[in-house]
């Protein structure tokens, strides 16, 4: 009966915390999306979201809302239910309780756990990405003009580029997910420490202290890891138009036509966008995990 109570509230939690870091997060991740595949479109980040403002309005800002909805909910509910049970894993080999497990343990414990939560990202993150760079990939000839939604893209996708397509970029997003979740729960669990009273625990740092560690939990993943998904961005993206296909010749092909910089492009929307998403994210689980918590009568 405990089990089942926690896999409810950490499915619950998760849904709530992905809902909140979409829609603080999902305009700046727009552009970050925008200049990771089409760099030479704009000339920074104010350029881009100027530019995106002034053609395709603040609903261009949010498209891929749905799809990016799904992914986050999806992702954060089977990332939160994988890390309860990887979490108890861990515990288990380290002959400790889940709840007094190390910084690295908590972190070795969150990679583990995106092993799973990668199958439900990546077909709805191609879906997100696809719909966020549909005006350039439409400007650019890659694909069709005339308007289309998320499961228009789907099923264009799929007549087009087979069964298989909402997964491509799976190895790269496993090669983002698995080092990019280590360092997302280390900097959460280890920036709570520092802030965490003197004689008390890590639930104690208040909201604030949360959402710090929420924002500083994202800028560890996404300053680790981010070349990677920027070749995660441009196969997935890409893609439509037949243009690159595999983790290695897209990653050779960036660097030998657009040089080592280019793997960066978008990295400051990213940045700026940690601290808002990231920091939502861990507030809305944490509260929820804990007020759903007591209203079923689980220990938290």
């Amino acid at each position: 009966m405990e089990t089942a109570k926690q896999f409810i509230t950490n499915f619950v939690a998760g849904c709530a915390g992905g809902t909140a870091c979409v829609y603080c997060g999902q305009p700046l991740d727009t552009v970050k999306v925008k200049m990771q595949t089409f760099p030479e479109l704009y000339n920074g980040m104010f350029s881009c979201f100027k530019e995106t403002l002034k053609t395709e309005g603040i609903s261009g800002l949010y498209k891929g809302s749905m799809p990016a909805l799904v992914c986050n909910v999806s992702e954060n509910a089977v990332l939160f239910v994988a890390l309860g049970a990887t979490k108890s894993g861990v515990a288990s080999l380290r002959n400790k309780h889940p709840d007094k497990l190390s910084n690295i343990e908590s972190a070795c414990a969150g990679s583990l756990a995106s092993i799973f939560s990668t199958l439900v990202v990546c077909p709805t993150e191609i879906l997100k990405c696809r719909m966020q760079a549909m005006k350039e990939l439409q400007s650019t000839g890659m694909v069709d003009k005339k308007s289309i939604g998320p499961w228009g893209v789907l099923k264009q996708m799929i007549k087009t580029e087979g069964l298989l397509s909402p997964f491509q970029g799976l190895t790269s997003t496993w090669a983002r997910e698995m080092p990019g979740y280590f360092l997302f729960f280390y900097g959460y669990e280890w920036t709570r420490s520092l802030m965490t009273p003197k004689g008390k625990t890590k639930d104690d740092v208040g909201v604030l202290g949360t959402i710090f560690a929420g924002g500083t939990a994202g800028l560890f993943l996404w300053v680790g890891v981010f070349p990677i998904d920027v070749v995660k961005s441009r196969i997935q993206v890409l893609s439509a138009a037949g243009k690159q296909a595999g983790f290695m010749r897209t990653f050779r092909t960036v660097l030998r036509t657009e040089g080592v910089f280019a793997l960066y492009n978008g990295l400051l929307p990213c940045v700026v966008r940690t601290y808002p998403a990231n920091g939502a994210l861990f507030l809305a689980y944490e509260w929820t995990r804990k007020q759903f918590g007591n209203t079923i009568g689980l220990q938290t």
